[in-house]
């Protein structure tokens, strides 16, 4: 089996001298956040009254929270979970707030710049001990996951064709891989997209694990083999790049796309919100300051209307559209819009039931599933709704690990156990489809 990994040019550099030149180049370093979160706090509390829920509402207002759970301060309610990252000249604030009001909370964090750089400091020399081998068990920049990407298409030709859709706000490709065995045959296909959310790092790691997995196990394991002869997995490892990017360069927790807005200088619209199924409704904002805004129209943004018009291209053949996002340790399906059950309930329901189980028998790690307007929260103008309308049959969202303990920094020592559990639900629902569902 060749590596699946890209020797970078060999030039003669000292290796100390090397890694220390990775160290201050490597994107995503704590230093090139240039200490920005020094200080600042992840903090989770549940009001549990109505007054609770509307001073709190009112105190996020005031002190412009970043909230990681739930993803708008609309979506607070009597006994939900709120993970907030507050900046460190609003803490105080914050928290004698919440003794006043007699709110419980726990501190998740105490001091993220330490937990981000806690998070990457082997990062540089772990990356690149063997220029051949690439490494999945760290998190890799655009650039990395795009030479991957490009690497494995000359590599693995028989098994991988990699080709753009479409370009980003910013310019830059949306680049899919195609995996699959050719065959003359009619085959049907599972789509699949990672980084919808630029701060959700897991999801992009998952993708490309997914992909080693295949290529590496597909001779020896029959139901990888059984995947790829009868299906074409459409991965697109990095959805929303320009996003992705700017969490590696800029802000670690940036969470929309890139684009800009004539009136407001806020940027960026979230990429899940912004699909042609009761767009801007509930769950969503207009705006543009606010993480969940929906976009000035539905598709505004280049890297949905590229997903949308690829899919509605091949809804003939494409049976499932499986999304990766974190976390909440949760596996989803419609409706995300309303509360209502989807016709194919039953068929659905139970390939859920089963792909938690699976995911289940490694580590013992829970997830709940179940529909997202009841199990999470109702949010209009997602893109797992908009494939089901569109008649994709089979459409799930994953929220990956964790439940909050470590939010959007899940440790790269976490990566490994997250997506060799998720490869078991995935692998579960795939073959589901393949056997029952009609």
């Amino acid at each position: 089996m060749k590596f699946l990994g890209k020797p970078r040019s060999q030039t003669a550099v000292s290796l100390p001298l090397c890694l220390l030149i990775l160290n201050i180049l490597q994107p995503g370093h704590s230093h090139l956040y240039s200490n920005r979160y020094a200080g600042d706090k992840v903090i989770r509390l549940i009001p549990s009254t109505e007054e609770e829920v509307y001073a709190l509402k009112k105190i996020s207002r005031q002190l412009k929270v970043d909230l990681w759970q739930p993803s708008s301060i609309s979506y607070v309610s009597e006994g939900t979970v709120t993970d907030v990252h507050i900046p460190q000249n609003g803490s105080r604030a914050l928290l004698d707030f919440l003794q006043e009001a007699n709110i419980p909370y726990k501190i998740l964090i105490e001091d993220l710049q330490k937990a981000l750089e806690k998070g990457s400091s082997l990062q540089a020399q772990r990356n690149r001990r063997s220029l051949s081998e690439y490494n999945y068990e760290v998190y890799h920049s655009l650039e990395e996951i795009q030479n991957w990407m490009h690497n494995l298409n000359n590599t693995h030709s028989g098994l991988i064709h990699m080709f753009p859709i479409g370009k980003s706000y910013e310019g830059r490709s949306l680049f899919i891989l195609k995996l699959g065995r050719r065959s003359r045959a009619y085959k049907r296909a599972v789509w699949m997209d990672c980084g919808i959310h630029a701060r959700e790092w897991i999801g992009p790691a998952f993708c490309q694990w997914f992909v080693k997995e295949a290529l590496l196990t597909y001779r020896s394991d029959p139901i990888m083999r059984k995947m790829m002869n009868h299906l074409y997995f459409y991965i697109m490892p990095v959805f929303n790049v320009d996003g992705y990017h700017f969490s590696w360069t800029n802000d670690r927790f940036w969470r929309k796309t890139r684009s800009r807005n004539s009136r407001f200088r806020c940027r960026g619209v979230d990429a899940n919100r912004n699909w042609r199924v009761k767009w801007c409704a509930e769950g969503a904002s207009m705006h543009p300051c606010d993480d969940t805004y929906c976009g000035p129209f539905p598709e505004s943004e280049p890297e949905v209307k590229a997903v949308a018009n690829f899919l509605r291209k091949h809804k003939k053949h494409i049976r499932a559209y499986l999304s990766f996002h974190a976390y909440a340790q949760m596996l989803l399906y419609p409706y995300s819009y309303k509360y209502a059950t989807i016709p194919n309930f039953s068929c659905v329901e139970s390939a859920a039931y089963k792909a938690v189980n699976a995911l289940r028998s490694v580590y013992g790690v829970r997830y709940r599933y179940g529909p997202a307007s009841s199990t999470l929260y109702v949010s209009s103008g997602s893109s797992m709704d908009w494939a089901y309308k569109n008649g994709i049959p089979y459409t799930f969202a994953f929220e990956l690990r964790d439940t909050g303990h470590f939010g959007f920094l899940l440790p790269e020592a976490l990566i490994k156990p997250t997506c060799t559990e998720t490869m078991l639900a995935v692998k579960n629902i795939t073959v589901h489809l393949l056997k029952k569902c009609p």
